[in-house]
C-alpha cells in the first residue's frame, strides 16, 4: 500500500544523504566519481536496496530512489547507480544463482566492484523485440557463445562486467527470446568503444562489439525460459530511478535559480519579487514535487512485489519527471540570463544533461504509446 507521507525513516535518511552529498563538490572526472561512490559506499548508500544476506541494506527501490535524489539535487547525481545497484543487482538478487549472488551482490554494495547493462543497439532503440545480439550454446562444452553489437551503454570503463541483452532460439518454436549474460570486461571479443558525446558527464557512453564471447554455462542469470519477466524486474528500477535522476537534477537548478533571484536586485527591488520570474519558478516546484509523487508511489509499488502496477507507475513517473527537469533547468537558466551559461554557477551544462531524462531509458513518446494502449485501452499503431 502506497503512502503519501514519508516515514520518519525515510526523512532521516534523506537528510543524512542530503548533509552527505553537501560536503562532496561537483565531480568533474572520473576520479572524483569514483571517490564519491565509494563514500557513499562505505555508508550503505549504494546498496541499500541489496539484500542482508550479501550485505546490502535490505531496503528497495524506494530507499535507493531517495539517495539519487538527494545526490542529483546536491549537485552530483550518480548515473551508475541507475546502472548498477538498480537494474544489475535487481535482476541478479531476483533471478540470479545461489553463486551469481555471492560472487556479485556483496561487492556491489560495498562498492568495490561495478556493472553497467547493455540492452539498446544501432538497429533496436526503443523495439527491444528487435535485439540481434544472440547466444548459442556450444554443444561440445555447454559454453555460451555472443555475438552483436550495444549502444549507448554506460560506465563500461569504469565496470568489471556488463548485464548484456541478448537473445536465445527456442529449440520448440524457432523463435528468439530474450536473456540476460554476465560478460567480464576483459572476456576475449569483447570490444568497447568510447561515443563522442556533446554531454557534460562523469560516465562515458560506449558501443559494445561482441565478437563470438565465450562465457561460461554459468554465465546466464536466471531461467532461460523466463524471458520479459526477468528483463522488465531490471527495466522498472530504471525507469524509477531516472525519474529520480531527473527529479534531483532539477532540484538543483532550481535551488540555483531561487539563490539567485532572492539576492540579484534590479531597480531596488529583488528579481524573485517580480511574478515574472517567481511563478514559473513556483511552477517548476510544483511539477518537481508532482513528479516525486508518482516516483514514489512507482517505488512503493515496485518494492510491494507488484509489477504490473510498478509498470505502469514507473513509465509515467519517469515520464513526469523528464518534463519537470527540463522545464526547471530552463526555467533556472532563464532566471540567471546570461549568468545561466557561465560555468561559475554551473546550470549551462544542466541544458544538454536534463534531456538524458527525457530521452532514456525510453522516450516520452513510447511512455505515451504505454499509456495509450495499457492503461487507456486504445489500439496500438505499431
Amino acid at each position: 500500500m502506497t503512502t503519501l507521507i514519508e516515514s520518519d525513516e525515510h526523512k532521516s535518511l534523506r537528510a543524512a544523504v542530503a548533509a552527505f552529498a553537501g560536503t562532496h563538490p561537483h565531480t568533474s572526472n572520473a576520479e572524483d566519481g569514483r571517490r564519491l561512490w565509494q563514500d557513499a559506499a562505505k555508508l550503505g548508500y549504494i546498496g541499500v536496496n541489496l539484500p542482508e544476506a550479501y550485505g546490502g541494506g535490505g531496503a528497495g527501490i524506494t530507499e535507493l530512489s531517495l539517495v539519487l535524489e538527494e545526490l542529483g539535487a546536491a549537485g552530483n547525481p550518480l548515473l551508475m547507480m541507475i546502472v548498477s545497484p538498480a537494474i544489475c543487482g535487481t535482476v541478479i538478487a531476483r533471478f540470479g544463482t545461489e553463486e551469481q549472488k555471492r560472487e556479485w551482490l556483496p561487492p556491489l554494495a560495498d562498492g568495490t566492484r561495478l556493472m553497467a547493462f547493455g540492452i539498446t543497439e544501432p538497429d533496436a532503440g526503443s523495439n527491444s523485440h528487435r535485439i540481434t545480439t544472440t547466444a548459442r550454446r556450444d554443444a561440445a562444452t555447454g559454453d555460451w557463445i555472443l555475438t552483436g553489437r550495444k549502444v549507448f551503454v554506460s560506465g563500461v570503463d569504469i565496470a568489471d562486467a556488463t548485464l548484456i541483452v541478448g537473445r536465445t532460439e527456442d529449440a520448440r518454436t524457432g523463435r528468439l527470446k530474450p536473456c540476460l549474460f554476465i560478460v567480464p570486461r576483459d572476456a576475449p571479443g569483447f570490444e568497447r568503444r568510447p561515443i563522442d558525446m556533446e554531454l557534460d558527464a562523469v560516465e562515458r557512453q560506449f558501443e559494445l562489439t561482441l565478437d563470438d564471447v565465450r562465457l561460461p554455462a554459468d554465465a546466464l542469470v536466471g531461467d532461460e525460459d523466463a524471458g520479459l519477466l526477468q528483463l522488465f524486474a531490471g527495466l522498472n528500477p530504471e525507469r524509477v530511478m531516472t525519474a529520480a535522476f531527473g527529479i534531483g537534477m532539477g532540484r538543483y537548478a532550481l535551488g540555483k535559480a531561487l539563490a539567485y533571484a532572492r539576492e540579484r536586485t534590479v531597480w531596488k527591488t529583488p528579481i524573485g519579487a517580480h511574478q515574472a520570474i517567481a511563478h514559473p519558478l513556483a511552477q517548476a516546484h510544483i511539477d518537481l514535487e508532482l513528479a516525486r509523487l508518482m516516483m514514489q508511489k512507482a517505488a512503493q509499488l515496485y518494492d510491494a512485489g507488484d509489477d504490473a502496477g510498478a509498470g505502469e507507475a514507473a513509465n509515467m513517473a519517469k515520464y513526469a519527471a523528464g518534463e519537470a527537469c527540463v522545464k526547471a533547468v530552463d526555467q533556472a537558466v532563464h532566471t540567471l540570463g546570461g549568468n545561466g551559461l557561465t560555468r561559475e554557477y554551473g546550470l549551462g551544462r544542466l541544458i544538454t544533461a536534463s534531456r538524458v531524462a527525457r530521452i532514456a531509458p525510453v522516450s516520452r513518446e513510447m511512455i505515451l504509446n504505454y499509456v495509450s494502449h495499457q492503461t487507456l485501452g486504445l489500439p496500438k499503431s505499431y
